[in-house]
């Protein structure tokens, strides 16, 4: 490729290090699509005549073929997705095919085929959390009354509700795709044209290749333009938000349906059993989706160690960029897919959900919250009394709501019978009626506004 320059070929080692066709020949569709739109725009601005644009056009297309249909032969010895492409083309047509690098460089070549990789791979995200925010909304729809412990420090907190907790998490997931959808909005400018680093003397249009691949526009800046990463580290930051919240979910199903919890039931289709132990049914795709984000996580901080000190414009180290980006991808969309199919499947146990929220005291919020609208008492001292009613119940060995009220009365004299009313987890809930609160009622309203949101 550069044999003017060089008198001698390139060492053994130097080939293995260079090359990167065993990982960037997944560009190879985006490689075919670019070379397109670069193809026609070179005809229609008269820089190559229309023959050899025909016949271009037609080799990439059966180049696409190839590639789509796995018959592409790659080749280390042409390092890269673009060489591969250009010689295989050269094979189809050619003289023709060394008329398709005009006005171009493999650096503005790789800047647009990697913007238009991770765009495709942000839209499928997209659509991979609108399938879990529907499977979440589901759950949410049928335990929208069920009565379950909120938990703080995993600690018997207040009574919430089912449909309350998967409706958590659907905002959490609308947070990340909104994420994606700011990174796709900002990466969406097209590269091509900048050629290595200045741009080019040829009169190119690049506002028809970024219109032809769907940009918005053209970048505005050649230099910037082939040594910008940002699009795929915002990719790999976006990510990394998503993965630690399915992690949090995933920490939670495996808890749930452990035997101290028994909160829920994963289906057998995404559990295992064990080689030993005959009762075992482990959950384990929940493990494996926690553990994802250390990959993802990984693959952020890599690219970013990558990036940070380069001077502009393009250097090699940029090579580096692909295998993380698309093990993060592939992680991510697995992760997600995984997590769709155990929260359609599992089954939530709404008695053990109700008899862990009568536990643990939930409603002593209830109780102090009664001593200041009730009794109009100073909020701390109706935190101190309903401690000790805590402590007494303790010694009791009972719930709040099955003391006497004269033993309250020993300890605060005003407390009355209307009290009892607030020590309910069903009232409690029902009570929560605050916008974006735990009442059936108000989830009801958040499922109803989402299920409409989503279509």
């Amino acid at each position: 490729m550069w044999g003017g320059r060089f008198s001698t070929g390139p060492d053994a080692i130097m080939e293995a290090i260079n090359a990167s066709i065993d990982f960037d020949k997944r560009l190879g569709p985006e490689d075919v699509e670019s070379s397109l739109a670069h193809a026609d725009m070179l005809g229609a601005t008269g820089i190559l005549n229309v023959s050899d644009v025909s016949a271009i056009k037609e080799g990439l297309q059966e180049i696409l073929s190839e590639l789509n249909s796995g018959e592409f032969q790659f080749s280390a010895d042409l390092e890269d997705i673009h060489m591969n492409i250009e010689a295989r083309l050269k094979d189809k047509i050619g003289s023709p095919a060394g008329r398709l690098h005009t006005a171009r460089s493999r650096n503005d070549q790789v800047a647009t085929d990697f913007r238009l990789w991770v765009r495709g791979q942000i839209d499928w995200v997209d659509k991979n959390l609108v399938d879990l925010m529907k499977a979440l909304l589901d759950q949410a729809q049928n335990g929208v009354s069920w009565i379950m412990p909120g938990f703080t420090h995993l600690q018997t907190a207040q009574p919430i509700t089912w449909g309350h907790h998967m409706m958590a998490y659907v905002e959490m997931f609308s947070r990340d795709r909104s994420r994606f959808k700011d990174a796709r909005d900002r990466m969406n400018e097209c590269p091509l044209g900048s050629a290595a680093l200045a741009g080019t003397s040829f009169p190119i249009d690049r506002n028809q290749t970024a219109k032809a691949l769907e940009f918005d526009r053209p970048t505005a800046n050649s230099l910037d333009a082939v040594s910008d990463r940002d699009f795929a580290l915002e990719f790999l930051a976006s990510s990394s938000i998503c993965a630690m919240h399915l992690s949090r979910l995933a920490e939670e199903l495996v808890i749930w349906s452990s035997a101290q919890f028994r909160f829920i039931e994963l289906s057998d289709r995404f559990s295992t059993g064990s080689s030993i132990m005959p009762q075992k049914k482990n959950p384990d795709a929940a493990e494996l989706v926690r553990a994802k984000i250390g990959r993802i996580l990984g693959a952020n901080v890599g690219l970013m160690t990558v990036m940070k000190g380069l001077p502009l414009a393009y250097s090699k180290d940029m090579q580096e960029d692909k295998e993380q980006v698309f093990d993060a991808a592939d992680s991510l969309n697995l992760a997600l897919c995984a997590m769709e199919g155990m929260i359609k499947d599992l089954t939530a146990n709404k008695d053990s959900l109700e008899f862990a929220a009568k536990s643990g005291f939930s409603t002593a919020t209830d109780l102090a919250d009664w001593l200041v609208r009730v009794l109009n008492l100073p909020f701390r001292e109706a935190h101190h009394i309903t401690g000790e009613l805590v402590g007494l119940a303790e010694q009791l060995k009972c719930d709040l709501s099955e003391i006497e009220l004269k033993e309250m009365q020993r300890i605060h004299s005003g407390i009355t019978e209307d009290v009892f009313t607030v020590l309910s987890i069903e009232n409690s809930v029902k009570s929560r009626s605050s916008y974006g609160g735990t009442s059936p009622e108000e989830v009801q309203f958040q499922i109803d506004r989402w299920k409409k949101e989503l279509g």
